[in-house]
């Protein structure tokens, strides 16, 4: 049996960057906390956690001697600045590009445009980037929902950092039939589509695709949904021990992705166990 690894596969830059500095926070500071989990994978929350790192979800849980790390998918504005005044230790662990998407949302709401924004509603990053929005917007979750978008003279557009090109590009071309200014913010993060181009190159030659990622990770069951889309026997896994034989009867390529906050270290347990019982059935 053979197995590959997508050329892109495991932690990204805004991931690694975030672990970095509550890391290097955690050598300076005591009492280090982060508001909300920092990234959406149980292994390294758990990591984190084992080495004295807290997790605060609610405002009112933080105190004035407390180090505070904001999470990787940012916060609402409104929360940012409760939390300044609840402590003077803040450090902002915000992916870059979704500071940009930040950024992008709340300049094209001062110009004037109705913002609509691609992604899903409930995730903490969306929350976030509508929170920089001060005039009229709107979510949407997929290119059926901005067909049913009236007709305004402006729009302006805005991808959550995980979202999927297709999906963003089938949403652009919708939105210019329904306006006559449409200004499209980029924002989906450069090492996204990376792996999912990988992922689903990948899927296309493999008899079995495995993802890992967290089941709340969005750009985990993004990258699971597109290669389940060419490959049927596609499964998302947390660790390895989901692994079990009636995943692999008769394949000669398994393939493995993974979303941007998995461990590299998990991907290659995950491979390395995929090996061994590829050696039981030699």
């Amino acid at each position: 049996m053979k197995v590959t690894v997508a050329e892109y596969a495991g932690f990204c830059f805004g991931v690694e960057r975030a672990i970095k500095i509550v890391s290097d926070a955690a050598k300076v500071n005591e009492n280090v906390t982060i508001y909300g989990p920092l990234i959406h994978n149980p292994q390294v929350v758990k990591e984190l956690a084992d080495s004295g790192v807290t997790v605060k979800k609610k405002l009112t849980d933080i105190t004035p001697e407390m180090t505070v790390v904001v999470r990787t998918h940012g916060i609402t504005i409104n929360e940012l600045e409760a939390l300044k005044k609840r402590t003077t230790k803040v450090i902002d662990a915000t992916c870059p590009f979704v500071l940009k998407a930040q950024t992008s949302a709340q300049n094209l709401s001062d110009e004037g445009f109705f913002v609509a924004v691609v992604g899903e509603a409930e995730h903490p990053e969306i929350q976030g980037i509508v929170s920089y929005i001060r005039g009229e917007y709107t979510v949407v979750a997929a290119p059926e929902d901005s067909v049913k978008l009236p007709w305004r003279s402006k729009y302006g557009l805005v991808a959550q950092t995980t979202q999927s090109e297709y999906v963003y590009q089938d949403v652009i071309n919708i939105l210019r039939g329904k306006c006559e200014d449409l200004n499209v913010a980029y924002t989906i993060c450069s090492a996204t589509h990376k792996r999912q181009e990988a992922a689903l190159q990948l899927a296309g030659s493999a008899d079995v695709m495995i993802v890992i990622g967290g089941r709340n990770s969005a750009n985990t069951t993004r990258l699971y949904r597109l290669c389940k889309s060419v490959c049927e026997r596609t499964y998302h896994i947390e660790a390895e021990e989901e692994l079990n034989d009636g995943m692999f009867a008769g394949a000669r390529h398994v393939g493995i992705s993974a979303g941007a906050s998995t461990p590299n270290k998990l991907v290659y347990d995950v491979r390395a166990r995929i090996l061994e019982r590829a050696k039981k059935d030699e």
